[in-house]
């Protein structure tokens, strides 16, 4: 392929650059933030190891553990039934499951609050049927944090477990009864482990997503790193410690990433489908199944969205106004902004990265990429201190020489965008490369045989063959960008309000109701990517 592509593109030999800057982006705010040790306020430090320092790790800790015990719990579960059982409704089971990915963390936070806390329906329900001295778990604690992170997060495991029991077939479950396993032990002994790696990248793909996560934390009161790096940033107006604390989760994140990557080392996700005919339960496992299914359902996505519907429909009069619509200009044009950039720069990056077959581009490449694994605020800080010091340097020249200039990066869309592109670079990326892989040699080399040029070759057929391809990509980073709150929240030019904000705001003071409507219409956008999953989920 890379030969190929030199012999039809020969213009194309400075390339490398597109494979150089992006992972240069991605590295100079990692080296901005482990620098910022250089700067430690004695001070802050002191009074954060006193109150809270060990509080904010063990809640991290706690979190992670507790979302994935239930990730895999619930994901594998679900994957499993219904992958290889048939049961009354799982047809329909087998992709409204992951309909709970549509709904950003914060969202379903702020409305399981608004449903179970003292002064929400179900405990007023139970104080008018029972009185006052009925018990009541609270729902602002751990176990509510772990428990709406789990919801939202899980289809990132149902959906590559999945595929992985689907690859498998019922000949192995088979083939395991054969030599004396019962259901339990196919499944424990064989089925799962064969099923390892492509669980492993799901629960890294949620965890990586509960240590970035602000929006959730914040309305639960739970602190944890991404809360502390707000609170020191906004609270202290002390960066260098937002910064330190931000490597300290850094650390988490990547900690995550290695264990999966030596999770999965070694072993290959099955990714075809097999043609296979599904266990038929009858009585009461079929009906259990069932139940199982919709109870998940029902908590993770019916009822949250009726609340938002109910909620939406109450404070409509008041909060669909022109604010409502200059959230909406922003949020869309924040979104298509960024992902028309990272786009380009992915598709720079995944063609550049083929043509070139050094070993140094394809570690780049990865670089670039691991955006995704880092936390919107780590990103932010280190974005932030990095236009301080361009921007301070540039002043004080020009400055000597007489010009007076005012910061040009600090506080900009440019920041922000440039956060963006970090972030979901991997996101645009994988369509793109995925779409790449498919184009046999023998396409554009036809084309040049009969006499097309190499641009023309690009134009007309290597880029009309990437469109599903870059429709994906494009759409994916764009939902993404309208759901994202923590860089969002702490790099926003002043006037740049977004949904993620709105909803940070009006959750801050506890006004559920009034957040509903940018609630749902972030729901009904995330809508867009599921569906794509859910469509290709059902191909064989």
């Amino acid at each position: 392929m890379s030969l190929l592509v030199r012999r039809l593109f020969p213009f194309i030999g400075g390339g490398r650059i597109a494979v150089v800057m992006p992972a240069f982006v991605v590295l100079v705010p990692l080296f901005v933030v482990g620098l910022s040790w250089l700067d430690i306020d004695a001070s802050i430090w002191r009074h954060l190891l006193d109150t809270n320092f060990f509080e904010i790790v063990n809640n991290t800790l706690v979190l992670v553990a507790g979302v994935a015990v239930g990730v895999f719990v619930i994901g594998v579960s679900l994957a499993w039934l219904t992958s290889m059982y048939e049961f009354p409704g799982r047809k329909v089971f087998d992709f409204a499951l992951m309909l709970p990915l549509a709904i950003p963390t914060y969202v379903l936070a702020f409305v399981f609050v608004g449903i179970f806390d003292y002064t929400g329906p179900v405990q007023g329900l139970l104080r008018d049927l029972f009185g006052r001295g009925h018990w009541f778990p609270n729902v602002r604690g751990t176990l509510g944090v772990v428990t709406v992170m789990t919801l939202v997060l899980y289809p990132y495991v149902y959906m590559l477990a999945k595929s992985a029991f689907q690859a498998q077939g019922r000949g192995v479950m088979e083939a395991a009864r054969v030599l004396g396993k019962g259901p339990w032990g196919s499944f424990f002994s064989v089925a799962l482990p064969m099923a390892r790696p492509a669980i492993a990248a799901g629960m890294a793909l949620a965890l990586m997503e509960t240590l970035a996560d602000f929006g959730a934390v914040s309305i639960f009161n739970y602190d944890t790193f991404t809360s502390a790096i707000y609170k020191a940033w906004y609270g202290f107006f002390n960066i260098a410690t937002a910064a330190q604390l931000a490597s300290i989760l850094l650390l988490f994140a990547l900690s995550a990433l290695l264990l999966e990557g030596r999770t999965r080392k070694g072993k290959k996700i099955i990714q075809q489908h097999r043609v296979q005919n599904r266990i038929p339960l009858r009585g009461v496992n079929a009906w259990l199944s069932s139940v199982w299914c919709l109870v998940i359902l029902v908590i993770a996505f019916i009822v949250p969205v009726g609340q938002l519907i109910v909620w939406g429909i109450e404070i409509s009069a008041e909060e669909l106004n022109s604010r409502y619509w200059d959230l909406l200009g922003y949020s869309m044009l924040l979104a298509l902004s960024a992902a028309m950039i990272t786009l380009l720069t992915a598709f720079l990056l995944a063609y550049f990265s083929r043509v070139y077959s050094e070993t140094w581009i394809k570690g780049l490449t990865r670089i670039a990429t691991l955006g995704y694994a880092l936390p919107g605020s780590v990103l932010a800080v280190g974005i932030m201190i990095s236009f301080t010091v361009i921007d301070n340097t540039s002043t004080f020249i020009n400055e000597s020489i007489g010009w007076a200039v005012l910061p040009l990066l600090v506080g900009s869309v440019v920041a922000l965008l440039l956060a963006y592109l970090v972030r979901f670079m991997a996101v645009a990326f994988g369509p793109i490369d995925t779409s790449l892989e498919r184009i046999k040699p023998s396409i554009p080399e036809a084309g040049k045989s009969l006499g097309e040029s190499s641009l023309g070759v690009l134009w007309r057929i290597i880029l009309p063959m990437l469109t599903p391809g870059l429709l994906t990509a494009g759409l994916l980073v764009f939902v993404d960008v309208m759901k994202e709150m923590p860089a969002t929240l702490l790099l926003r030019p002043f006037g740049w309000d977004t949904f993620a904000v709105r909803i940070f705001e009006l959750t801050s003071e506890g006004e559920w109701q009034r957040a509903a409507i940018p609630g749902l219409s972030l729901v009904l956008i995330g809508l867009l990517p599921v569906m794509i999953l859910m469509k290709r989920s059902s191909r064989k």
